[in-house]
This record gives C-alpha cells, structure tokens and sequence, in this order.
C-alpha cells in the first residue's frame, strides 16, 4: 500500500494522527514507512530539509513518540496508541520490577536510572555518565535500542552541535528521556486498566483495518 507523498514534517505528523503507528524504514509490509513515502531527493540534500532533520520537529509538536520501536529500529507512535503500545511491550512491569524478577540487566538499569535521575539526556552526555567510552562499558546501542523497544525509554528531541559562526551542523544528537517524564505518568497508566494481552489486540485489530494488505503474521512481526 502507499500512503500520501510525505513531503513535509507537518505531513509526517498528521499521518501519525491518522494511523497511529509509522515505521521510518521499509520493513515486512510493503509501503507501510516513511521511507518509502517521501520522496529520495529530500533524503540526503545540501540545500533541503528532509525526513532526518524533521525528526526533531516531529516530536516538539507534542502529538507522537519516537524511537526504536519496530524490530529494533526506529518509528514514530501516536499518543492515542503509545500508552496501548507501551502496556504490551513493559508486559506489566514498570522498570524496577523487571530488574527485581530479574528480567533487566544491570547495565539496563544503569542506564534507565541515569536518564530517569536526570529528566533527560544528550546520548554523549549519557555515554560519559554510565562510563561507555574507551577502556569503559561496551554495547551502549544495544542496551538502549532495549530500553526503547520495551518502551521504557524514548527520543526527546535531536540536537544539532553549532560551529563558532552558531550555525548547526552534522547529525543531530538523540536527547533521551522517559515517556513518564515527557508526557506525564497518566498517559502510560491509562492503559493499565487492560491486559497486555489485550492491548496487544487492539493493537493487532486496528492496523488490520488500516492495512488490508497486510497480514497477521507480516504485522505480528512489527508489532512483536
């Protein structure tokens, strides 16, 4: 299936409002990203804005989350669904309890607990702090990829570093936070009154409806 040209941020962002779940890359289910939606001239331009610098702007207009939710890479979800999202993927644990039934790492806890203790945190910023840097702690990516596909932990916004003339420059640098600590406890508590089971239905009958194509199995594995 292919939806709207996206050619805009703001076009991105009422998608997501639309159909609630929006992977960046091409995945099982043909069409269903930004990837394939907007158009190739944008992606990497000298002279234009384009998905990877919208990012940013995405998530401050207040109305999506954003991080590595599909298979481990990365996508945006509406607020209407994240809370259902979060409820099936934390399968009932907030993060304190995972770790006290032994179902986090210790490394997974120090990194949730230094972005928790903090409200949010530049990547850099967050290496230096859990000690991921030359001669210290390996496999950052993998503890934190983990941390958002459980949905412990999200992307805040990107931040660009700035030359002396204050101009922006190179790949904008992930801020992460808590969904808590972004959106309030409340939203993710909502949720709670269903099963995980449940939600993950919901989940399951509504991208059903919105990609016909699609089939159980395809969206089963974007879903987990």
């Amino acid at each position: 299936m292919r939806f709207t040209e996206l050619s805009s941020a703001e076009a991105i962002a009422s998608l997501i409002q639309r159909i609630g779940f929006l992977p960046f890359f091409m995945n099982e289910i043909e069409g269903f990203s930004i990837e394939e939606n907007c158009p190739p001239e944008l992606w990497f331009s000298d002279t234009l804005e384009g998905p990877w610098e919208w990012k940013g702007p995405i998530i401050r207009m207040g109305n999506c989350v954003y991080g590595k939710f599909f298979r481990g890479r990365a996508g945006y979800l509406s607020l209407e669904w994240f809370p259902d999202f979060a409820n099936y993927r934390r399968d009932g644990y907030d993060f304190d309890a995972r770790f006290d039934d032994e179902l986090a790492s210790f490394k997974d806890k120090t990194v949730y607990d230094t972005i928790a203790e903090n409200a949010s945190l530049l990547s850099k910023d967050l290496k230096k702090l859990c000690n991921y840097c030359k001669g210290g702690n390996k496999g950052f990516d993998t503890v934190i990829t983990r941390l958002q596909m459980q949905t412990y932990v999200t992307i805040a916004d990107f931040e660009y570093m700035k030359d002396k003339a204050d101009k922006p420059y190179g790949w904008g640098v992930a801020r992460y936070s808590t969904p808590e600590e972004i959106y309030g406890h409340q939203m993710i508590a909502d949720a709670y009154k269903r099963t995980p089971k449940e939600s993950r239905e919901r989940i399951l009958t509504h991208l059903l409806k919105i990609l016909p194509d699609a089939t159980e199995a395809q969206i089963s594995k974007i879903i987990g």
